[in-house]
C-alpha cells in the first residue's frame, strides 16, 4: 500500500500524486457506504494496480475541509479580488474569510488588476483587519514575486468571484502552465467560468496550488456558515473587544454597551467588515442545525 495526495477529482476518478508519479484511482465501495467523499488535497492510502492505476483504500485524517471549493488540508486560502471590473463586493471576501477562519486555515487577500485600478481601498480594509494583503497584476507581473514567496512550500487554494483572474495569476506565478483564462463580459461586468473543476498544481516554489471555479453571490450564499454564536470569533479584529460588552450574550449587532460597536464608531474596525458580520449573523440565525448537517453531507 502506498500514500499520496489527491491532486484532481473528475468523473469518479481520483488522481493521486505519490512520489511525483500520478496514479488514476477509483475509490473502494466502503467510502460510499461510510458517506465519505474524497476531496482534492486529501492525503490517502492506495493500492497500485499497475499501468498507472490504483484503488483508493483510506482517506487519512483531515486538518480542514471545504465544500465550496471542494478541497481539504489547505494551509492557505488565497482570496483573489479586484476593484477593476468585475469589482469585488467586500461581503464576498468577508464570507469566504469567515468560513476559512473557522476551519483553522490562514487567509491571504490578493487584489489583482492593480495596473487598472490600484485597489488601495480594499487593501486598507483587509490589512487593517489583520490579513496578509497583497496587490498584484497578473498582466504586468507587479507583486507576483511577493505572492510566490507567500505561498512557497504550502498547500494553497485560489478562490474568488468569476473574472478576477485566478487562472491568470497562476499562469503568472508559473509561466508555461497555460491554464485557460476568460474575458470579462462588458455587458454583465462579470467573468465567464473557465475553471470547471478543482485541481492542485505543483509550482516551482514548492507550493501545491489549486485553481478553483469562480463563484457568484448566489454561490457564496450557499456556502456553509458558522453558527451565529461562533461567528464573532471568525472576525479576527473583534478579538480585543470580545468579553468587554455590557451584556455577556451580546450579539454585536445593535446592543447598547457593545464594545465591538464602540470600536466601529471609533474607526478601529472597518465599517464594511461589521456590516458583513451583521449580514452573516442574520443569515446564520435563519439556518437550523439540521439543515447545516444536511448541507454538509451533500
Amino acid at each position: 500500500m502506498s500514500e499520496g495526495i489527491i491532486r484532481k477529482a473528475l468523473s469518479g476518478f481520483y488522481y493521486v500524486d505519490s512520489g511525483g508519479e500520478l496514479y488514476t484511482c477509483r475509490a473502494r465501495g466502503k467510502h460510499r457506504h461510510a458517506g465519505q467523499t474524497p476531496l482534492v488535497g486529501d492525503r490517502v492510502r492506495f493500492t497500485p494496480l499497475g499501468d498507472g492505476r490504483g484503488a483508493l483504500d483510506e482517506i487519512l485524517p483531515r486538518k480542514n475541509e471545504f465544500y465550496r471549493p471542494a478541497v481539504a488540508n489547505i494551509d492557505l486560502l488565497v482570496v483573489v479580488a479586484a476593484q477593476a471590473v468585475p469589482a469585488t463586493d467586500p461581503f464576498l471576501i468577508d464570507r469566504v474569510a469567515a468560513i476559512t477562519e473557522s476551519r483553522g486555515c490562514d487567509v491571504l487577500v490578493c487584489i489583482n488588476k492593480c495596473d487598472l485600478e490600484p485597489g488601495e481601498e480594499l487593501a486598507e480594509i483587509y490589512s487593517r483587519a489583520g490579513f496578509q494583503t497583497l496587490r498584484v497584476s497578473a498582466g504586468t507581473g507587479e507583486g507576483i514575486q511577493s505572492l510566490r514567496a507567500a505561498i512557497a512550500g504550502k498547500v494553497c487554494a485560489f478562490t474568488g468571484n468569476s473574472g478576477v483572474g485566478k487562472s491568470s495569476i497562476l499562469n503568472a506565478l508559473e509561466p508555461g502552465m497555460g491554464l485557460s483564462t476568460g474575458q470579462v463580459s462588458d455587458k454583465l461586468g462579470r467573468g465567464r467560468h473557465t475553471t470547471r473543476h478543482v485541481e492542485l498544481f505543483r509550482l516551482s516554489c514548492g507550493a501545491l496550488a489549486a485553481d478553483t471555479p469562480g463563484f457568484s453571490s448566489f454561490d457564496v450564499d450557499r456556502m456553509e456558515l458558522s453558527r451565529k454564536e461562533e461567528l464573532q470569533h471568525a472576525f479576527r479584529e473583534f478579538a480585543p473587544y470580545l468579553g468587554k460588552c455590557r451584556f455577556l450574550d451580546c450579539a454585536h449587532v445593535k446592543e447598547k454597551g457593545c464594545a465591538v460597536l464602540g470600536a466601529v464608531r471609533a474607526g478601529e474596525i472597518p465599517a464594511t467588515r461589521h456590516q458583513s458580520y451583521v449580514r452573516l449573523y442574520e443569515q446564520a440565525k435563519e439556518i437550523p442545525d439540521w439543515e447545516r448537517k444536511e448541507e454538509k453531507n451533500r
